[in-house]
């Protein structure tokens, strides 16, 4: 995959994440895609395959009014596209232990992509 049609996949996989739509995301994802989030350099949510992607993109989607990711940088490192990411969403419920519903929750962060075929095989989100 060229560099730049590797950018567009990611560009417009972002633009459906901050649009709630959820089918568009999985519509650009390898059916064997892998996903993990780390927090702190802890795992706090990890899928195997596209049908687990969908669950928790579904369930994470249901948790905010609002969200959106932009992109503030991206770079390659070997076979990786690294994205760097500022993060706002509202939250529609309290988060056990910490921000409660109606707050905005901030975060800046980085995203790591690997294709084939393609489409996006691998995302490791990193905040």
């Amino acid at each position: 995959m060229k560099p730049e049609d590797a950018i567009q996949l990611v560009e417009q996989f972002i633009a459906a994440y901050n649009g709630f739509d959820v089918e568009g995301m999985i519509a650009l994802l390898h059916p064997d895609c892998s996903f993990r989030n780390l927090s702190g350099g802890q795992v706090n949510a990890s899928t195997d395959g596209i049908e687990e992607f969908q669950k928790l993109a579904e369930m994470s989607a249901s948790l905010f009014a609002s969200r959106r990711q932009t992109i503030t940088g991206s770079r390659w490192s070997g076979d990786t596209l690294i994205v760097e990411i500022d993060f706002e969403g509202t939250l529609t419920a309290d988060i056990p232990g910490g921000p409660k519903a109606g707050e905005i929750l901030a975060l800046h962060g980085r995203s790591e992509y690997q294709f084939r075929d393609g489409k996006i095989a691998s995302i490791a989100d990193y905040s």
